[in-house]
Order: structure tokens, then sequence, then C-alpha cells
């Protein structure tokens, strides 16, 4: 089996979409605009096979319809291009609508992913979960649900539908790679720190950021683990999470559901 790369490609301020590679033939996860998918391939002399989607947000699907049409995405009248998207979403050229328990298989670049609902940023939100590529490592792409030291803003669901979709994340293997859609790291970790001032795990994790950052690198992917250890949304059960919440509101904290609504709200509103 081929190795996969997996790319980060920078779109808009703050966006990333990625593009899955064997080195010939590419998946492109929630391509927001086209015009840097499409540049990047014709750089790397890729071509587009499949488009998966996460969500219905403009950021994310933008660029579709011009990829499917795009010379430089490899294209011709007689190929038509898979597009792979949320179920329970109204999305424009998607072939297939996929749901929690579905399975995705795409020949080449051979990738095959589990389906995950992850409800919360919208309704119909879903991920992506690689299980093993071709090295054994296992891959999530999450959209805007859970972000490196974050997660999404809550638009259309409510806080338990999210508390629920992190913890169906933050079950799957340590060494799963989290590839969110967004550079959002050093202002969520801010927050983090705010969150967990004490944990020693993101103050290291600030310092690697910010000289990631510096170089004008990604921060992501990060790993499940990491995220476990650093991303305050993913600790609202920790006691010293739900002191920090209980100062900051001034009033007990009853569960990890009333810590993650008050926490959502609090990250809506800190600057």
């Amino acid at each position: 089996m081929k190795t996969l790369e997996y790319v980060p490609v920078p779109a808009f301020e703050d966006n990333y979409i990625w593009l899955i590679s064997d080195g010939q033939d590419a998946i492109v996860v929630d391509p927001g605009d086209a015009a840097p998918v499409e540049a990047y391939l014709t750089k790397r002399g890729w071509r587009l096979t499949a488009i998966l989607l996460t969500h219905h947000h403009h950021d994310h699907v933008g660029g579709v319809a011009k990829l499917l049409v795009s010379e430089s995405a490899g294209n011709s009248a007689d190929r038509k291009i898979p597009v792979i998207g949320p179920a329970g979403e109204a999305i424009e050229h998607l072939t297939r609508r996929v749901k929690q328990g579905d399975h995705v298989s795409i020949a080449s670049p051979a990738l095959e992913c589990s389906v995950i609902d992850v409800p919360g940023h919208t309704a119909g939100h879903i991920a992506y979960f690689q299980p093993n590529d071709p090295q054994g490592t296992p891959h999530l792409f999450c959209g805007d649900t859970l972000f490196a030291s974050g997660c999404g803003r809550l638009f259309e669901g409510t806080p338990q539908q999210m508390l629920n979709s992190l913890d169906a994340l933050a079950a799957l293997p340590d060494a799963t790679l989290v590839h969110c859609a967004h550079e959002y790291t050093l202002s969520n970790i801010r927050f983090a720190r705010a969150a967990e001032p004490d944990n020693a795990a993101l103050a290291e994790w600030q310092k690697q950021a910010e000289q990631l950052r510096a170089r004008n690198q990604p921060t992501i992917p990060t790993t499940l683990l990491h995220e476990r250890q650093a991303n305050p949304f993913l600790r609202v059960g920790e006691k010293n999470v739900q002191a920090t919440l209980a100062a900051q509101f001034e009033r007990p904290v009853r569960d990890r559901l009333d810590a993650f609504t008050l926490m959502r709200g609090w990250k809506d509103k800190f600057r």
C-alpha cells in the first residue's frame, strides 16, 4: 500500500483545507475555496479523486462547484468526482450522504474511514475517522467540532450534543492525529490557560505553538492524547477546571454538562 501524505492547505484567514494523497491521486476535505486547492494540485501534479465534507458552512463547501469542473484538478468530461457529506445537512453537489456508522471507501488514494455523527457546531456535522494509515497511524478529520485546545461554537446544536460529540472523539485511540479545519490554536491556548492555569502540559504546549506560528508553520495535527491533556473542553470533569469555573461564575458547578456549558459561554466572550 502506498504511503499517504496529509497536507493542510491554508485558505481565507485561518482555514485549513486537508489534502490526502498517495503522490498521484488526492482527496480533499472541506474545500471552502477552490483556488488554493487547484494551486497545490498543480504544484504537486496530483489528480483530485474525491471530496469529503464535514458540514454545510460556506468556508468548508464553497469551493466544491469549481473543483468539480476544474482542469487543475485533473477533471475530464468522462470522470465524475464523488462528493461525500453529512446526510442531515442541505449541501449541493453531494453524490453520497453519510451518517453515524457508515463506511467510506476511496480506491485511489486508498482510504477507509468510518463516519461519526458530531452535532453541536451544526446540527448534522460529521467527522471521518481513518483507523489505520499504511504506517498504522489513525487520523481524524473533524471539521469545526474539535480544535487544538478548543472546540467549535454552538451555532445549531446544544451543549449536551457538543459534549456528547467531544466525548465520542475523545474515546478514539491516543495516537489519533487530529486534522481540524482552523488555525485557532494560540487564541485557544490563551483561554485554556485561564481555565486551567496550573496545567504544566498546557504551558509547554503554549511555548511550542508560539514557536511554530513564529515560523509560519501549522500547529496541527495534534493527537487525541495531547488534547486530553491540554484541551479544557475535554477536561470539564477535572476538579481544578471546575474550581476555576466556580470561581469565575461565583456558583457551584453541578456536573460535566454544567461545566461545559459555562466554559463554552465563557470562551464565546473571552478576549
